[in-house]
């Protein structure tokens, strides 16, 4: 992660909830930067968002001809930010092993809420896959952890855009998702190995993103036994 004096400010739009922008905050937050976050009235600005939704991302005279650099969707933000501040390495195999693991988390994340809109048996279907998806995330998480020396980082010895976007992915479920279904967060705590804890804490202590615990308050604490 580097900054200079060059260095832009940004405006991350979204809602005051967890979704799908904890990991651009975290980003944002460990790269040291000016930022600020705005809670769009909505539907009333729906209108005024590149693809109509957020998060969306503002980059003050960010474009080449001095005006704002304007960025919807949450990957492409994560993206951006990650090289932006040089959170994932510069080699574009390890860059992709990095995004993929996003990408998977999507999926789950997506998969949730698609089966809380159904009924029945297309519900029960549904949310058998969700299970299968997450069990295979945290058996590649777990593996991923212990390959790398149980050290706390997915890759590598220092924060990364990966550990980041972990870190958020398990957030959500534990200590955001449980609005929506009541058991997902025990059902998501039980499954949590002692690496994936390893990396929570890590992330968690990480002296870039102090500011954000305390902002945001402790994930840890929602995890270990009450």
């Amino acid at each position: 992660m580097t900054t200079d004096n060059t260095t832009p400010s940004y405006v991350l739009r979204y809602f005051d909830l967890i979704g799908l922008a904890e990991t651009s905050r975290m980003l944002l937050t460990a790269a040291k930067v000016e930022w600020t976050e705005e809670h769009p009235e909505w539907p009333q600005e729906k209108p005024n968002q590149p693809f109509g939704h957020l998060p969306v991302l503002v980059e003050k005279n960010g474009a080449d001809d001095g005006s704002d650099f304007i960025l919807s969707e949450s990957g492409s933000i994560e993206r951006y930010l990650a090289r932006t501040f040089k959170f994932v390495p510069t080699d574009l195999k390890e860059i992709a092993r990095q995004e993929q693991l996003r990408d998977q988390q999507l999926d789950i994340i997506l998969a949730f809420f698609i089966q809380l809109r159904m009924v029945d048996e297309a519900k029960k279907e549904r949310r058998g896959e969700f299970d299968v998806l997450l069990d295979k995330i945290v058996e590649i998480h777990t593996t991923i952890l212990r390959n790398n020396g149980d050290c706390g980082h997915l890759f590598g010895k220092e924060l990364s855009y990966a550990d980041m976007s972990a870190y958020a992915f398990y957030k959500l479920f534990v200590m955001y998702a449980v609005e929506f279904d009541a058991d997902i967060r025990s059902f998501v705590k039980d499954k949590i190995t002692p690496e994936i804890l390893n990396l929570i804490r890590t992330v968690e202590s990480d002296p870039l993103l102090e500011e954000h615990v305390v902002k945001k308050g402790s994930f840890v604490t929602h995890i270990l036994p009450e």
